[in-house]
């Protein structure tokens, strides 16, 4: 619903307006000289209905100025010489809307019918006592005053619409600059860094077994850190160089996952559970995550023969668990679960929960409750 500055609803400020014109019309009839037709009655609920009307300018403009139009003709016919003050505001309505062409069609009609109508009064009236009747119920300075309000409104409106847009255009494109500098800085920098690391821990770690020797702990953890940590740096170099032309990763990409295992020689299953609804951006990204993370893992280190992906979505939350019948853990070596880091790291981000560990009757289970706030 929109707001304007005085506090009230749009449609509220329209018919306050629209009520104050009918009342002001109604009173103006009530009280001015008028030629005895026998349609007064007629003609108070013209001057009404025209003011009323005016409720629906901001939705129909052309409609309302064609109502008002003939409600203006209408009760000038019937005799009461009243200034026709709902067409004036229905010309600024439909002028500030942008329809220029037909309101100038519809005001010089006006400006015919008016004598027109005061011509079919019972009295004996002239065409110069007609003319001065319409002049007064319509006044072409009025008339251009009311359209060229309106088509001020009009183009200020346009030039702040103009002035957002490219106010937000540029803060995008800093944004952008921002984000590709921070890749830049991260490739030149840590990229290079972590690939030393990882070179020399899988030098140490070949000598060290090529002579025969037990290879520390430590030196199998540093390799499975750096390998690790190069894979989630790739990723997020990935998404800082996205400029928004490919859409992220997310649930729909989730087949495509299984499929690659099961080429990779791993029976893969992925099941729906519930209704399906819309599910943010963010959320469908980290169950995305979640999947790939644990079905790389299934593949590299479980000897599973089987896995299953389930994608459940619960009214508060969208639930994402894949079981393997593989070894009773995630990763091998003395850091097992460095995968599993980062999907806690992901999924709390996002308030939700994570849980891991063995299955009783074997292999390894992954599940995450991401919460969801829906919005119907």
């Amino acid at each position: 619903m929109h707001v304007g500055r005085s506090g009230l609803p749009a449609g509220g400020r329209d018919w306050a307006i629209a009520v104050g014109v009918a009342a002001t019309q109604l009173v103006a009839g009530l009280s001015a000289p008028r030629a005895d037709t026998g349609f007064d009655l007629l003609g108070y609920a013209l001057l009404v209905s025209g003011g009323l009307a005016l409720a629906a300018g901001r939705r129909a403009p052309v409609a309302v100025l064609a109502v008002t139009g003939l409600c203006a003709v209408g009760h000038q016919a019937a005799g009461l010489d009243v200034p026709v003050v709902a067409f004036l505001l229905a010309v600024y309505a439909a002028v500030r809307a942008g329809h220029r062409v037909v309101t100038v069609v519809a005001a010089v009609l006006m400006l015919a019918a008016l004598p027109l109508a005061a011509l079919t009064l019972p009295s004996d009236i002239s065409v110069g006592d007609a003319l001065a009747r319409a002049r007064g119920a319509l006044e072409l300075a009025w008339l251009i005053a009311a359209g060229a309000a309106g088509e001020a409104l009009r183009q200020a409106e346009q030039r702040a619409d103009e002035a957002e847009r490219t106010r937000e255009e540029t803060a995008l494109r800093r944004a952008n600059e921002e984000r590709l500098h921070i890749a830049r800085e991260l490739h030149d920098s840590l990229t290079h860094q972590i690939s030393v690391i990882t070179v020399q821990a899988g030098v140490a770690v070949h000598l060290a077994r090529r002579r025969g020797e037990p290879v520390p702990e430590a030196l199998l953890a540093i390799q499975e850190a750096g390998r690790e940590a190069t894979r989630e740096l790739r990723a997020t170099l990935e998404a800082l160089r996205d400029d928004g032309g490919t859409p992220p990763n997310g649930l729909a990409d989730v087949p495509e996952l299984v499929e690659r295992a099961r080429l990779a020689g791993l029976d893969a299953t992925l099941t729906t559970e519930g209704q399906r609804y819309d599910v943010p951006a963010a959320v469908q990204r980290t169950a995305y995550r979640i999947v790939q993370e644990s079905l790389t893992n299934v593949a590299r280190h479980a000897s599973a023969a089987t896995a299953s992906v389930l994608i459940g979505y619960r009214p508060d939350a969208l639930a994402v668990q894949v079981d393997d019948d593989g070894r009773s853990g995630p990763a091998t070596g003395a850091m097992p679960g460095v995968g599993l880091l980062g999907m806690r790291e992901r999924v709390t981000a996002l308030g939700g929960r994570l849980t891991a560990g063995p299955r009783p009757e074997g292999g390894f289970t992954v599940r995450a409750d991401l919460p969801v706030e829906r919005t119907s």
